[in-house]
Parts: C-alpha cells; sequence; structure tokens
C-alpha cells in the first residue's frame, strides 16, 4: 500500500523555512548554553579530574542513547505490527507502515553517534563548571529529537517542518566538535 505522490515543493520556499529554523535553534542554543553555564554549577557540582569527567560524559550519553532505544522500539513495534514488514529489513525495505520510524531511528542513531563523540572528546578538553555545556547540549539533544519526530509525524509540512527539531539536534553537537578543534590547537 503506497501513500500518494507529495504535493509539489518550492525549494526556494523549503530553503528559506529551513534557514529561518536554523537561525531560531542558533539563537535557542546560545541563549541554552548560557543560562547553562551560569545556573548549573550552582545546583551540581561538576568533576574535575579525567577519569570523573570521561564518567560524567558517558552518563550524561545514557539520556542521548535512549532516544536511539526509542527508535529501535518504534520500528520493532512496527514490524510486529505489519504484515509487510514482519520478516525484517533482510526481506525487503521497509513498507509505509514503518518508514517513518526507520527514518526516525536511522537519523537519530547518526546524531547520537556524533553527539556522543562530541561529549567525549569535550570531556577530556574541560573541566568543573565547562562540563555544564555538556548536560545543556543533552537537554538540546533531547528536545531537538521531539520535534523532530514531531515535525515527521505532521509530514505535510515536508523537511521544514523537521528542521527546527534537526537544528536543535545537530547545532550543540556541532558547536561541542568546534570547541574541541578549537582547544586542541591552542597552545598550552
Amino acid at each position: 500500500m503506497s501513500q500518494p505522490s507529495p504535493a509539489p515543493v518550492n525549494l526556494h520556499q523549503e530553503e528559506q523555512a529551513i534557514r529561518r529554523a536554523g537561525t531560531r535553534s542558533l539563537l535557542l542554543c546560545a541563549l541554552c548554553f548560557g543560562l547553562g553555564y551560569v545556573t548549573l554549577p550552582l545546583v551540581f557540582e561538576f568533576p574535575t579530574l579525567l577519569v570523573n569527567r570521561l564518567a560524567f560524559a558517558l552518563q550524561a550519553s545514557v539520556f542521548v542513547l535512549l532516544w536511539v532505544l526509542v527508535g529501535v522500539m518504534m520500528v520493532s513495534i512496527g514490524r510486529r505490527r505489519s504484515l509487510e514488514d514482519v520478516g525484517g529489513a533482510a526481506s525487503g525495505p521497509p513498507s509505509d507502515n514503518i518508514a517513518l520510524a526507520v527514518a526516525f531511528l536511522q537519523n537519530t542513531l547518526e546524531q547520537a553517534v556524533l553527539a556522543v563523540g562530541a561529549y567525549l572528546a569535550l570531556a577530556t578538553l574541560l573541566s568543573g563548571p565547562w562540563l555544564s555545556l555538556i548536560a545543556t547540549a543533552v537537554v538540546l539533544f533531547g528536545v531537538g529529537r521531539l520535534l523532530f519526530l514531531r515535525g515527521y509525524r505532521r509530514d505535510q509540512r515536508g523537511a521544514k517542518g523537521r528542521a527546527f527539531g534537526m537544528t536543535l539536534t545537530m547545532l550543540p553537537t556541532l558547536a561541542g566538535y568546534l570547541l574541541a578543534i578549537a582547544l586542541m590547537l591552542l597552545p598550552s
């Protein structure tokens, strides 16, 4: 059972909407990182020893990897409920019944791997209150995934419907990599 063909997309309008969503995400991320850095150290004591910083990054990553688990469960439940998909991935491409879940899982897995790598790199370079950046990034990842999934479920809006959630997920990770690279290149 295939879905009807989607309505034609105006690529220029779609691109403009994605850029607006990206700009809003960038502003929200900057605000959240600032607030996180100022407020979280008042509530939590962040570690300073390397082994404890790495443990902190791994523990924070649990909340990112939970989103991968959500995606796996969505696909698994969908497969069990779909005669076309019950045979698994080896039996053919996903049907329309689970295509959204598969797409969400794939994107979330990609984003999670990148995020966890950034957190681990940052944990080797940052200490104390600066680790609030990792905690903030984890929260932004979760909110971003939720909004991305919501945008997929309202798929009539196309890529622009998922853009805010996608950029809210991705920008903190990108910022983490850029910060890690900058800190590695700075003379000690």
